[in-house]
């Protein structure tokens, strides 16, 4: 394996439902990284992308959230539907999908 390029955090964290705080577990972040996952091999990128599951990354109520490194710009509320957008416009052509990016305000 090639020294990946870009690094794709997708939380897995998965709480208990009526957890006060949520989790992208229950806002579809298995799936997200099963689409993730499929793509990535279909458009032969899993030599520069590094795909990983985590623990929580913050926001829980705003998931299923995913960081990429580098640039750490995290995606809030990603569903399947826009893998194929983040994988286009950040992943291969460098700039962040902004429809999901999550605002300044998330990390402060």
């Amino acid at each position: 394996m090639s020294k990946p390029e870009i690094h794709v955090f997708v939380c897995g964290q998965q709480r208990p439902a009526g957890h006060p705080r949520s989790s992208c577990g229950e806002k579809g972040a298995a799936a997200v990284l099963q689409m993730f996952s499929e793509r990535l091999i279909a458009r032969g990128l899993f030599n520069k992308v590094s795909l990983v599951t985590t623990g929580c990354l913050g926001p829980c109520r705003a998931g299923a959230n995913v960081l990429v490194y580098p640039g750490g710009t995290l995606y809030m509320a990603v569903s399947k539907d826009d893998i194929e957008q983040i994988i286009d416009q950040h992943l291969i052509g460098g700039e962040p999908y902004l429809d999901k990016v999550a605002p300044d305000q998330v990390w402060g």
